[in-house]
């Protein structure tokens, strides 16, 4: 190990506050990875949630490990130095288990590097028992984890608080015929998923079934866990070096009950779960020993039943409190009143369909005078930059949709001028605007993503029609990224190649030519009602049920 990596994972640790302390001594050594650089996985709940859960196991070590950062990558490289985990520099490979802990798809590319860094071999089939086993979970693998499939050994895609302790306790127990038996152990536990026990069929390029060993499951399922029987999921590691470095982030719910029909949320936690309102008082208070303000998560925070008395709760502690963006139809006058006592200036909604149809098609359940009302009561309390998030790209979406947005930013920025001139300070209306990605285990699955030259053209669009407009922001998720998070969330298993090419440098294009694989099929095609899915093979959501909706959003459909 180098001098700069030694002093960078010193800094790192010197910066944080464990607000449980677990010991470092265990029978099992498990590295808990996140395919993204510090900075961000320390950011996620997600991440540290698991990390308590291994941390605070009998018998295991845990210690973790993440994406080096560009000039730490260099030294790696230079030095010829195997990936290290943070806490006492073992190199990942002399592990017992490597856990990858993966919230979004793009850290897929990432995977395989990390393999790379770690002198780990990249596919399950390759390694030896000598190697790590390799397990990963996370929100990007209950919607579809088969790209990276021949990377992992096993794959959870149950939620942590009832996977792990089942997990752990047959890791640590003793199982005949080596590796293969303790993935055979692995495989009866509900919602863990172990990849090589399914065979992928194709026929004429396309994925026709899955064959599955005898004893494993198909589909491989899971029970949703009962939230009042844990502790809230709360940041577990305090620190400046994250995102949120100065708050203590509590998670209030999972799930969404919305059900818009292109968003996973709504589709792949089941149904839409609250934590009891005592426990996340009781936790907040023992977090703002640490933080004077809180991070309220969930993706549906403002729909969690307590929210404006919770908000009050903290604000009346003497610190302030965060949310994400706010549900339109949702906003709560007592939490309102806490983000503005917590100096808020900018609140972030999300109409996402530009028009009324849109909104409609997508199932959004919001009017136009719904977001003007919205708007009007925060800009009564002087809330004058506003952040709206609009989706492009949408099924059926026309240059008349685009229009109705237009003309929707236009009615929200005269109101934003008018109460402007009244203060005599100016506000400031920012759009941001994503393109449209297909996701699995929702109603819009089926469809395509649009091509980049028409998405380019509607991109040109408003950014014409929008710059006249002063006081107004448009930002723009990149395409192309987006285009490759398209391709990673309905793609299937022959991906696993171009991953590999693409952790080793190469740019999507060159890796697609090399691999022999046509990325627009993935990306764009409309995949016929009796396809066989990719993501089929785990039973994330009711396929039938998705169906019965999407159909309702066609044309002629009820919406």
């Amino acid at each position: 190990m180098t001098i700069s990596i030694r002093n960078r994972h010193r800094t790192l640790l010197q910066a944080e506050t464990h607000l449980h302390h677990h010991g470092r001594v265990g029978q099992l050594s498990v590295c808990l990875v996140s395919p993204s650089r510090y900075q961000t996985g320390m950011s996620s709940l997600g991440f540290q949630t698991v990390y308590a859960l291994l941390a605070g196991a009998t018998d295991i070590r845990c210690e973790r490990a993440f994406l080096p950062d560009r000039e730490e990558l260099e030294e790696y490289r230079r030095s010829g130095t195997p990936l290290l985990s943070l806490e006492s520099s073992t190199p990942l490979a002399d592990f017992d288990v490597i856990a990858f802990s993966t919230s979004f798809e793009p850290d897929y590319l990432n995977i395989p590097l990390i393999l790379t860094l770690a002198r780990i071999p990249h596919f399950s089939a390759q390694r030896s028992q000598a190697d790590p086993l390799v397990i990963a979970g996370g929100a990007a693998f209950f919607i579809n984890p088969e790209p990276v499939a021949d990377f992992i050994d096993a794959i959870c895609i149950g939620e942590g608080e009832d996977v792990v302790p089942q997990l752990v306790a047959t890791l640590l127990s003793p199982v005949d015929n080596g590796r293969r038996g303790l993935l055979q152990a692995l495989a009866t536990i509900p919602g863990v998923y172990v990849p090589s026990f399914y065979l992928p069929l194709y026929q004429a390029g396309e994925l026709i079934r899955y064959e599955a060993e005898a004893g494993a499951p198909l589909p491989v399922t899971r029970q949703p866990v009962c939230l009042e029987q844990h502790e809230p999921s709360a940041s577990q590691i305090l620190t400046e070096n994250t995102e949120f470095g100065d708050m203590f982030l509590v998670e209030v719910g999972r799930g969404c009950p919305r059900g818009c029909r292109f968003c996973s949320s709504g589709f792949i936690y089941g149904a839409f779960r609250q934590h009891p309102f005592d426990n996340l008082v009781a936790l907040i208070d023992r977090g703002l020993e640490h933080r004077s303000k809180v991070g309220l998560v969930g993706a549906a925070v403002s729909d969690y039943a307590g929210i404006g008395r919770l908000c009050s709760h903290i604000v009346a502690q003497g610190a302030k409190v965060s949310v994400s963006s706010l549900r339109i139809d949702r906003i709560d006058p007592e939490m309102l009143d806490a983000l503005l006592a917590s100096g808020h200036k900018t609140i972030s909604l999300a109409p996402e369909g530009g028009s009324q149809r849109m909104r409609d098609v997508i199932r959004k359940n919001l009017t136009e005078a719904q977001i003007l009302d919205a708007c009007e009561m925060l800009i009564a309390r002087d809330i004058l930059n506003l952040k709206l998030y609009f989706i492009i790209g949408l099924p059926g979406e026309t240059d008349a949709d685009l229009d109705e947005l237009i003309r929707l930013v236009e009615t929200i920025r005269e109101r934003v001028i008018e109460r402007g001139r009244i203060n005599k300070r100016l506000g400031e209306i920012t759009l941001s605007v994503n393109p449209f990605i297909p996701k699995p285990f929702t109603p819009f699955q089926w469809c395509g993503m649009e091509p980049l030259p028409s998405l380019e053209r509607k991109v040109k669009l408003l950014e014409t029609r929008l710059r006249r407009l002063s006081n107004v922001k448009l930002k723009v998720e990149s395409l192309r990224e987006s285009y490759l998070q398209a391709l990673l969330s309905r793609g299937d298993r022959r991906l696993a190649p171009l991953l590999v090419e693409m952790a080793g440098g190469a740019n999507l294009k060159k890796a697609a030519r090399s691999c022999g694989i046509d990325a627009g099929w993935y990306v764009q095609r409309t995949i016929a009602a009796d396809e066989t899915l990719p993501w089929s093979v785990i039973g994330t959501a009711d396929l039938a049920t998705l169906r019965v909706e999407y159909e309702r959003a066609l044309p002629g459909g009820v919406v």
